[in-house]
């Protein structure tokens, strides 16, 4: 199991990756009918390519852990703007259960290369979680519908990879939102554009708020933007 100060947390896997993209398809499968051109949420992308780029990211996830790859592999998609909204919708189904094959049977002990660090599989697994329930979040903003991602798994996935942040408030998916600069919250500090995630095992965690040195690379790498 994964620890933190914060006490025990359940350990991170594919079953969440599942239930993160279960969550995003019945939300956004409502909205098929939307104009999926607008931008997403505060993105500079539109709501058609959030979601085509929450494929690249599954797959590129998906192509680093089954080669515990210590540097960034050529991508080996860059998005399909043929592709129809509801056949995206499928494919990102689709690929989240290969990720989560993917980190089945990968080795509790390996890592893989991420611009936040060298992660095992439970960080490879938070971080595709906040992905999904984010760009989602963006993406139902654009379209003007409502999305609730589910609490406990938001929950987790904060005290995963943000384990500085001690004080969850009664909305976890809030909270998740705001660590990522999404939205506000009453008493609380923005967060900065520098934020970043704490990927490698939390026993290597440092005590320090994680910043990221640089601009996020390629759309493929780049943590939920």
């Amino acid at each position: 199991m994964a620890t933190s100060d914060q006490g025990q947390t359940q350990e991170l896997g594919a079953d969440d990756v599942l239930a993160a993209v279960a969550a995003s398809q019945q939300a956004l499968g409502t909205a098929l009918d939307r104009d999926w051109e607008v931008l997403a949420g505060t993105l500079e992308w539109t709501c058609r390519r959030t979601l085509d780029h929450l494929i690249d990211g599954a797959v590129f996830y998906s192509c680093q852990v089954a080669n515990e790859a210590t540097k960034r592999l050529p991508p080996i998609r860059m998005g399909n703007p043929d592709a129809s909204v509801e056949d995206l919708l499928t494919t990102i189904g689709s690929v989240a259960h290969i990720l989560a094959s993917t980190l089945r049977s990968a080795s509790p002990e390996g890592r893989a290369f991420h611009p936040a660090g060298m992660a095992d599989r439970t960080g490879f697994a938070a971080m595709s979680c906040v992905e999904l329930l984010v760009h989602t979040f963006d993406i139902a903003s654009g379209l003007g519908i409502e999305f609730a991602a589910p609490q406990e798994l938001c929950e987790r996935v904060i005290r995963r990879l943000s384990p500085w942040i001690t004080e969850l408030g009664p909305d976890a998916f809030a909270t998740l939102l705001w660590s990522t600069g999404r939205v506000a919250i009453e008493g609380q500090d923005d967060v900065a554009s520098d934020w970043y995630w704490q990927c490698a095992p939390l026993s290597e965690w440092d005590g320090t708020v994680r910043k990221r040195p640089a601009a996020p690379g390629a759309p493929a790498a780049a943590p939920a933007r």
